[in-house]
């Protein structure tokens, strides 16, 4: 079939293609604009200035009354591994029995299934005068568990008391 004049295959073909070429731009500009927002990863930590924190040895976390996942337990696990004494329960008037005070703020999120958005620790003296803090936050795509959340983020304060 030779090229027709006036609604010539040719520029229907051309038509055709462009119409394709469009559609697929327009899905692949869609999807990745839905994706970036999914994907963020950020771990911070900080330390008030002159804090020993080697100088700790025996820690009380607090747990949270809205913890059903136990994450007091996860931070008591990692400190125990590190060779500290760690002790767990309500939150008590200072001063507390112990060198230093953990605190946490874990917030959840459902996509499928649940999982650890955010989680913040704050280890303080006991007089609850804050010495150290560190937040570990992962969306959907670069989701941790709870246990590689306390780790990153405990890993991060200790690195900063370096």
């Amino acid at each position: 079939m030779g090229p027709v004049v006036n609604g010539s295959v040719k520029s229907k073909t051309d038509a055709l293609f462009m119409l394709k070429k469009i559609i697929f731009i327009s899905v692949l500009l869609t999807t990745l604009s839905a994706l970036t927002g999914c994907a963020v990863n950020r771990a911070t930590a900080s330390l008030t200035p002159g804090t020993d924190l080697t100088a700790m040895k025996t820690f009380y976390v607090v747990k949270s009354p809205k913890d059903e996942k136990n994450v007091d337990q996860l931070i008591k696990d990692f400190l125990v591994k590190k060779g500290y004494s760690v002790t767990t329960g309500p939150e008590l008037a200072p001063p507390y029995q112990a060198d230093g005070v953990v605190t946490y703020i874990d917030k959840w999120f459902w996509d499928i299934t649940m999982y650890m958005l955010e989680l913040t620790i704050n280890v303080r003296q006991p007089n609850n005068f804050p010495v150290a803090t560190g937040n570990s936050f992962h969306t959907s795509l670069t989701r941790k568990s709870p246990p590689e959340m306390v780790e990153e983020v405990m890993t991060n304060i200790y690195k900063e008391a370096k």
